[in-house]
């Protein structure tokens, strides 16, 4: 048995290590945030951003977009940046948002203890701080981290709850509710997990002492810590739906200004229902998330896998379900964890719409098992020197987890070898709008050089072309597609080609894997800009000969 000093102590080397793990998340995620392209999901969110920014109104659509709280979260970001409007903001600005988040993810880990053990939530807070899924997704700017964020800081709270007894952690994890529905429509997926979890929990413990009883043992049924349960429980959660109801309500009417945003917010899921079971363009086979984070290596490139992570996951829920959990965890609670995360995991393979960032919603949680796998992998071996040889292999395996993650988020950035780069833009977007920039600079027009963007699908080329005022987009060839610059998706090209009255010069451009641009810039533009590189090069050469 422990005693208080002893568990004090540990307490505080408990705290200490989760402190390191979220030290080390920084580092991974705060980083070089601008070395990778915007994907055209994120650009998506900067444009929605902007419209908030400028004007303190936000729109819901209840086909598109998701909720308002990341774009509530980039107001400090960008108050604090110094940027006047979205032509002076960069990516940095945006993905710092979801980076604090994700090292948060790694912080609310303390909130936990006393529910599956103190190390195992250090194991937990070290693997989730070095996941390669959880960094990269970390910086990107979409809604995905944050729901993370408010999902777990609503378990954590309930936890809370019924260990202290303290109506403030009710209202708190009511509060966290609210936020879970601002800012994803896939919370309903979570709630729905964590209620099933929490019913299949209840019955199996009271079936369990029920047995107990029969057969006469002598020790009690594991109890729920903290105080008895007080009488006006049935308020206190009312309250807690309530305060739910007013903070979804706030964020979605822009804190009462747009009465249509909640109502929105609720027809949304006849829109999504439909995306997830119809949509073919992302459809993918139950297999897809496991198979990923199991192993992925697209030749010559370098191999993927979270491996660590799914086998100590496995041993975890066994742990939990055999009720192995150790001195200081709970095993009512890791239950109900190990059921709600088997849930997550079995109704996200189950929905035929999957992007891989959907993944985190049952991967955080996995982690959480994999920590209690991992202490129980160690204390099955009794000698030291075996302990100490598993610690060995446990944390060079971590280790690779975090080299992993390095390179996803900068090597391999957007590199279409990378498993957790899907669909996403080629480096060419970030030249051809620099190069655009240089094409302006010699323009007459300047800023209000005349740019035509025909394509289906141009994004994330409006977060490139911002700083442009005159910039029109077309999904079909207009009748009069002549411009300074004109931006064309490859398989429009020919019948831009056919409508262009001017002469142009032709160039090519990657947008995204199997898709490319043809840039055509208007002959006299590029003698102007040819002429002014090479007066730029030769100024050099003339002031030597002086």
């Amino acid at each position: 048995m422990m005693t208080d000093q002893q568990g004090g102590f540990a307490n505080r080397w408990v705290f200490a290590l989760v402190i390191a793990a979220a030290l080390l998340a920084a580092a991974l995620r705060f980083t070089s945030l601008d070395v990778r392209p915007m994907h055209g999901d994120e650009a998506v969110h900067t444009v929605k951003f902007d419209s908030l920014w400028r004007e303190g109104r936000y729109d819901y659509d209840p086909h598109d977009y998701h909720g308002p709280t990341l774009y509530y979260a980039t107001l400090p970001a960008a108050w604090l940046s110094g940027a006047q409007s979205l032509s002076d903001a960069n990516e940095a600005m945006f993905r710092i948002v979801p980076a604090v988040f994700g090292v948060a993810v790694v912080l609310l880990a303390i909130l936990f203890r006393g529910g599956i053990g103190r190390w195992a939530l250090v194991c937990a807070a070290v693997l989730t701080a070095t996941s390669p899924a959880m960094v990269y997704y970390s910086r990107y700017y979409i809604q995905e981290m944050l729901l993370v964020f408010f999902t777990l800081a609503a378990m954590a709270a309930g936890w809370r709850f019924v260990c202290t007894r303290r109506a403030a952690w009710c209202l708190v994890a009511g509060a966290c509710a609210g936020l879970m529905h601002a800012t994803k429509e896939t919370c309903v997926i979570a709630w729905a997990a964590a209620a099933t979890a929490l019913v299949v929990t209840s019955i199996w413990h009271r079936y369990s002492a029920r047995m107990a009883k029969r057969s006469a043992q002598k020790q009690p049924a594991e109890e729920l810590p903290g105080e008895a349960v007080p009488k006006n429980r049935t308020w206190l959660f009312a309250a807690s739906l309530a305060v739910a109801a007013f903070v979804s309500i706030a964020c979605f009417s822009v804190f009462f200004t747009n009465a249509s945003g909640p109502v929105d917010s609720l027809r949304a899921y006849w829109a999504y229902a439909a995306r997830g079971t119809t949509n073919v363009a992302h459809a993918h086979p139950w297999h897809y998330y496991l198979g990923m984070l199991l192993w992925t290596h697209a030749a010559p490139g370098p191999i993927w896998s979270e491996a660590l992570i799914l086998g100590l996951g496995a041993i975890g829920l066994i742990a939990a379900m055999t009720g192995r959990v150790g001195a200081d965890g709970h095993v009512r609670f890791a239950r109900f964890w190990a059921i709600y995360t088997i849930l997550m995991i079995a109704i996200y393979s189950a929905i035929p719409y999957k992007t891989p960032w959907c993944m985190l919603q049952f991967l955080a949680p996995l982690i959480f098992l994999a920590g209690m796998g991992a202490v129980t992998l160690i204390g099955a071996f009794r000698s030291v020197p075996a302990r100490v040889a598993v610690c060995a292999v446990l944390c060079a395996l971590t280790a690779d987890l975090g080299r992993q993650a390095h390179a996803a988020s900068n090597r391999f950035a957007s590199d279409n070898r990378n498993p957790y780069a899907y669909a996403h833009p080629v480096g060419d977007v970030k030249r051809l709008g620099a190069w655009v920039e240089r094409l302006a600079s010699v323009h007459a027009d300047g800023n209000n050089m005349l740019i035509k963007v025909v394509a289906d699908d141009c994004w994330p080329l409006p977060w490139y072309l911002r700083r442009r005022e005159r910039v029109g987009y077309w999904e079909d060839v207009p009748d009069n597609p002549d411009a300074a610059v004109v931006i064309v998706e490859r398989a429009l090209a020919e019948d831009v080609d056919a409508r262009l009255t001017g002469s142009y010069r032709t160039y090519h451009y990657g947008l995204r894997p199997g898709t490319s641009l043809v840039v055509y810039v208007e002959e006299t533009l590029w003698q102007a800009f040819v002429e002014r590189e090479r007066s730029a090069v030769a100024l050099p050469r003339e002031a030597k000969r002086e």
